[in-house]
């Protein structure tokens, strides 16, 4: 083990995350500063670089200390050149030779991958998945993001497009049309956006009493969370969407775990805040889909890092420079 360290940057389009770590993980330090997106997100790069050198200074420290710096983002990642292309929401629309200018602005050895990768690879290391060699991450957000660890390496596939657990279909008759083109994709049902459209529909169709129902009708904004926090005091139409939510994405757990067969499978992200409620759910419809095998030797669990994982698994990209 190297007593040097290591800079982990979590790119997003509303906060940039930053941290120190030690080789082995430990944050010593962290910060973040607004993403500013103006100008075709021309500002981004030179305020990550502003910001690292800046805080180098401050805490007294030498670049000599550095194994180098690792970074998740969002869009197209080109991991050899350190290219990003397609990350909408940091106004990147070509492509951004990000590793060519922060090493050069930061005289430190730098490495980028997928922001849910990250994350993943944050979860696998340190967090739920016990530094497991076989891990899979999916992230609940806005969308459904994943990260997949075999072997202890993450799994990248021909163009880049492994982990993409979000557009695994899962309702292959009269699904939801997704972002992406297709129909019945687990990122419009277990997502937070993907809950609220569940809700919705549900509650056109009910015609019994229910907050969930009066919140909808009196046209409140609805969110994931609402729905659970409704469902957990014994609501019926909050408990039927998260019953259907459960169900899609336990049954996307089974089929996943029986392709990888992971040790750990972690679920984390903001729909994740429902905790147990959402886990044992979840967990019943894996097990009633899952192959026997894959049943009693892969765990669904919790995410236990929160918002730290995806500078965490960033850093751990310098690694490969130590």
């Amino acid at each position: 083990m190297s007593d040097k360290k290591l800079i982990g940057v979590d790119l997003g389009g509303t906060t940039i995350k930053f941290a120190i770590l030690t080789d082995d993980g430990k944050i010593q330090q962290k910060w973040s500063i607004r993403t500013n997106v103006l100008d075709e997100g021309s500002h981004i790069v030179p305020d990550i670089i502003e910001s690292i050198n800046h805080h180098i200074d401050l805490y007294k420290m030498d670049k000599s200390q550095f194994v180098g710096i690792g970074m998740g983002t969002p869009g197209t990642v080109n991991r050899q050149l350190g290219t990003v292309i397609g990350a909408y929401n940091l106004n990147w629309k070509t492509s951004q030779p990000v590793k060519e200018q922060i090493e050069a602005g930061t005289g430190l050895k730098f490495a980028i991958d997928n922001d849910a990768n990250c994350a993943g690879l944050g979860e696998a290391w340190k967090g739920a998945g016990n530094d497991g060699d076989d891990v899979v991450f999916i992230t609940l957000g806005t969308g459904v993001g994943g990260g997949i660890v075999a072997n202890g390496e993450l799994v990248h596939g021909i163009n880049g497009a492994a982990g993409e657990v979000g557009h695994m279909c899962v309702e292959p008759n009269n699904g939801y049309q997704c972002t992406c083109g297709n129909y019945g994709c687990l990122e419009q049902y277990a997502s937070a956006t993907g809950i609220v459209h569940l809700a919705q529909d549900a509650t056109e169709e009910y015609v019994g009493n229910s907050p969930l129902k009066e919140m909808v009708d009196n046209g409140e904004e609805v969110t994931s969370k609402d729905v659970f926090e409704i469902a957990q005091t014994g609501d019926y139409l909050a408990n039927q969407v998260v019953d259907k939510v459960c169900f899609y994405l336990g049954l996307a757990c089974a089929n996943i775990s029986n392709t990888l067969n992971p040790e750990s499978l972690v679920i984390g992200g903001g729909v994740s805040a429902a905790g147990a409620y959402l886990l044992d759910r979840v967990k019943n419809n894996f097990e009633k889909y899952a192959f026997p095998t894959v049943r009693t030797s892969t765990v669904l669990k919790l995410a236990q890092l929160g918002n730290d994982a995806g500078v965490i698994g960033a850093a751990s990209l310098a690694k490969q420079f130590d």
